[in-house]
């Protein structure tokens, strides 16, 4: 009791004997020290005293599906500046290879008695993965909002960037270019925004009067190996146009070439998705298609307390515009 006492009293900044008047019901404690210290005993994982679990906790957890991608924290850094804003505390919950999954943390987040839960990116997005954690979290009537697209039937709000403008984007920009050959990089075939960017890339080019060869379409797991491996099979192919599903993947696509010992953009010409965090840094700094971060983030948060409101909320999808942004990474394609 007394370590309880010490680590929830540190976290909060005041003294053991207010997180002890709390955990009482005694007087003497504002209203938003209380607030804080029942927080704080949430996010350490200390059980509620009886009397006092009744009280959904004005937490939030924030599901994400990895850090790596710096997309991921960009997200989080919005979402939990605007959850702050509404007196919401986020719960970070991040997946690890071989480690916690995200049903295994939504079932911590039922035992904290969150108010919302936040997914960005997940398993929602994969037709073929499990979902009933998804199921669980609706039978609870635990409001929930989803960032970027999902598979049909989970009827839960969604915000989304749209993956076929974002797709048109980069594939006219490349075109207009000069480029004919143009490859594109892709997640798995079950991942609803991969399925999105290729409908988008069979229009462009039909509308163009030619067609999508099915060798210029990899598919790969979204990491910069991955991208580095699917690109290599594309230049294999003989294209001089790569158009990616995310930033990660486009950076090892130019790894890809260099070790080819072809030149970006001189040779081949790379564009990203996300524009992340450092990618006009990079060498050459990338040509991508931004997602508008703060906005979705915001409307999440936004959709999310509408709920939590008791608001009645649309379960259908909030599409975002994207925007080419270009950089070093894409230039005419060589001369025969």
């Amino acid at each position: 009791m007394t370590r309880r006492l010490a680590q929830v009293a540190k976290k909060v900044g005041v003294s053991e004997a207010t997180v002890s008047r709390v955990l009482n019901g005694k007087p003497g404690v504002s209203e938003a020290t209380r607030q804080s210290v029942l927080t704080a005993l949430d996010v350490l994982g200390y059980e509620r005293p009886t009397q006092l679990r009744g009280e959904r906790a004005r937490l939030v957890g924030l599901v994400l599906p990895e850090l790596q991608n710096p997309i991921f924290p960009a997200f989080a850094e919005v979402i939990g500046g605007a959850l702050a804003q509404q007196g919401l505390t986020p719960v970070l919950c991040t997946q690890t290879k071989g480690g916690v999954s995200e049903a295994d943390y939504v079932d911590l987040l039922l035992q904290q008695q969150v108010s919302g839960v936040v997914f960005a990116g997940g398993l929602f997005a994969q037709a073929d993965a499990p979902h009933d954690h998804y199921h669980q979290l609706a039978e609870r009537n635990i409001p929930v909002v989803l960032i970027n697209a999902s598979i049909k039937g989970l009827n839960f709000p969604c915000v989304s960037c749209d993956d076929a403008v974002a797709v048109e984007q980069a594939w006219r920009h490349l075109a207009s270019l000069g480029h004919e050959r143009i490859g594109l990089v892709l997640g798995p075939g079950d991942h609803v925004p991969s399925r999105r960017k290729l409908e988008a890339a069979r229009a462009v080019t039909e509308a163009a009067g030619g067609s999508l060869p099915d060798e210029y379409i990899v598919r790969s797991i979204f990491s910069l190996e991955g991208g580095q491996a699917a690109a290599t099979r594309l230049l294999d192919r003989g294209v001089t146009g790569i158009v990616c599903a995310s930033d990660p993947l486009a950076l090892g696509a130019i790894r890809a070439a260099r070790r080819r010992g072809l030149s970006v953009p001189a040779q081949v010409s790379v564009v990203g998705f996300d524009d992340s965090a450092f990618m006009n840094c990079t060498e050459p700094p990338l040509s991508t298609v931004r997602q508008p971060i703060e906005a979705m983030g915001r409307a999440a948060v936004e959709l999310l307390c509408a709920q939590i409101s008791g608001t009645q909320t649309d379960p259908g999808e909030l599409l975002f515009e994207p925007e080419l942004v270009v950089r070093g990474s894409t230039a005419p394609p060589p001369t025969a």
